[in-house]
């Protein structure tokens, strides 16, 4: 039974469902919440659902679509490569729950960006903070208007809905099932989206092994014969962009970095009761995603053995691969699976990116720690609720943003572009770990621009300056060593401030 045909009055009521769904469970969770609830749910979250929340965190709609795609594509990430990555990512998890996460715990800290404060003074710790803000708005808006475009392709624009109503309905969405409880109510919105997303990866590679007559027994000869089954990629060297060390070296800071330094990942992982619970979490975490980047990739591979068993040619771009066999050329059961898995794990970002902005707003910006006993607990809810619609509708106008200008070029660039705001971070924290030198705190923001300026020049005249070799993800790398750098020249031995 295929699913052609299937009416965007299915899609509506489909995707209704769902959202009643996440609004009865923010419901139930969110009831008596209070500030210390919305921020960090009071240390009592269960380090188990933080695991799998975070998992869908960190798979994204960006990893749902596009991933399988590049399998059977030439060029970076094909084939099994990505698992390169994901290797690396369990060395950054180690040197998390080892090294960070114990600090953000001793300092018992609500914004981990308070370290900076502590180690090197204010101007360091709103540097901190804003970076993080730009690259999360950036980041998450961006893979959040990849997942709008496909909802508004498959359910607003059939009833005449523009792509602006579209934008305000989804982000008003977010508003609705985040704004009382937070991150109280994230750890478990997050854990049924990650479920509904994994559920529709596993249905797909069910459904098109049945398509294909392939048992389980034989789907890694079978995708071995159909050429997508290497893993490890050594004999190109490091002009190769798929060449292992490259590739499990970036992994390993991507984790340091976008999720060790992000407030939206850490402040999940600090809701969990203790240290001791939190690690657990990270451990967990780290294993499962694993095999969920393995299942991923595996659909990838099936995905494009199905699409040559139809004899179909390939789509334009390998991201429309996952959306036109789902929707077009299997059983109805799997697009509903896509429909859900979509707005999953669009959502499973989005959501905490939200929290974890206006967190760092009111904790870092608008000292919600310091005037807790000045302000009150009504006054303080007042502001956080207020600002929380701020940055939705900032978020909003992000995503109109890209809108206007739909060229693949500028937006990709512009993605990566929110990449290198990472660097300054990850040479902040590591300047602070490693050293005890004392900062010109008033000159660090001019160091922390400069270096991802520099990095930029240095990744686009990579080829020339380095004879063909291509940085890839290892910029992260260049720009945190560039800041590092920097970070010396304006400091001095002894009189460190807030030594951690």
């Amino acid at each position: 039974m295929s699913s052609v045909g299937i009416s965007p009055l299915w899609i509506l009521t489909i995707v209704a469902g769902y959202f009643f769904m996440l609004i009865f469970v923010a419901w139930i969770t969110s009831r008596n919440s209070t500030n210390d609830d919305f921020f960090i749910n009071r240390h009592k979250s269960q380090w188990w659902l933080v695991a799998i929340g975070m998992l869908g965190s960190s798979l994204s709609g960006v990893t749902f679509i596009s991933i399988p795609g590049v399998v059977g594509a030439a060029g970076q990430n094909q084939a099994f490569s990505y698992m390169q990555v994901v290797l690396g990512y369990l060395l950054g998890y180690m040197t998390i729950s080892l090294f960070l996460m114990p600090m953000y715990y001793r300092l018992n800290l609500i914004s981990i960006y308070g370290y900076l404060g502590m180690r090197f003074g204010k101007v360091s710790y709103k540097t901190g903070s804003a970076f993080f803000m730009l690259s999360r708005l950036i980041g998450s808006a961006f893979r959040m208007y990849l997942a709008v475009m496909v909802l508004h392709i498959l359910l607003c624009a059939p009833f005449g809905i523009p792509f602006p109503v579209t934008v305000v309905i989804a982000i008003a969405l977010i508003w609705v099932y985040t704004f009382k409880g937070g991150i109280r109510t994230i750890v478990f919105t997050d854990t049924l989206q990650t479920f509904c997303m994994l559920a529709a990866v596993i249905l797909t590679i069910y459904a098109i092994m049945h398509q294909l007559n392939i048992s389980l027994v034989h789907l890694p000869g079978a995708i071995r014969d159909a050429g997508y089954a290497k893993v490890f990629f050594f004999e190109g060297g490091w002009a190769d962009e798929n060449n292992f060390f490259k590739q499990f070296l970036s992994g390993a800071l991507i984790t340091i970095v976008m999720t060790g330094l992000d407030q939206d990942m850490m402040q999940k992982n600090l809701s969990c009761r203790n240290i001791g619970e939190a690690q657990k979490n990270m451990f967990l975490f780290s294993v499962t995603l694993v095999i969920a980047n393995f299942l991923v990739l595996t659909l990838g591979a099936l995905l494009w053995m199905y699409l040559h068993h139809l004899q179909l040619a390939a789509p334009a771009k390998s991201d429309q691969l996952y959306p036109l066999l789902a929707m077009s050329h299997l059983p109805v059961y799997i697009a509903i699976a896509f429909i859900i898995g979509l707005v999953a794990s669009a959502y499973n970002s989005a959501d905490g990116t939200l929290t974890a902005l206006t967190t760092t707003i009111c904790v870092d910006f608008l000292g919600f720690e310091k005037n807790r006993a000045q302000q009150g607990e009504v006054l303080q809810t007042k502001i956080r609720r207020r600002t929380h619609i701020l940055i939705a509708v900032v978020f909003a106008c992000v995503i109109l943003l890209f809108q206007l200008i739909n060229k693949g070029s500028v937006i990709n660039e512009l993605f990566k572009a929110a990449g290198y705001t990472y660097g300054p971070l990850l040479g902040l924290f590591s300047f602070g770990l490693l050293t005890k030198r004392h900062l010109k705190d008033s000159y660090v923001l001019y160091i922390c621009i400069a270096a991802p300026i520099i990095s930029y020049l240095i990744n686009t005249y990579s080829q020339v300056l380095f004879n063909g070799l291509t940085l890839g993800f290892l910029i992260l790398a260049v720009n945190g060593l560039l800041t590092f750098i920097g970070l010396w020249f304006i400091s001095g031995p002894g009189g460190v401030k807030g030594e951690a």
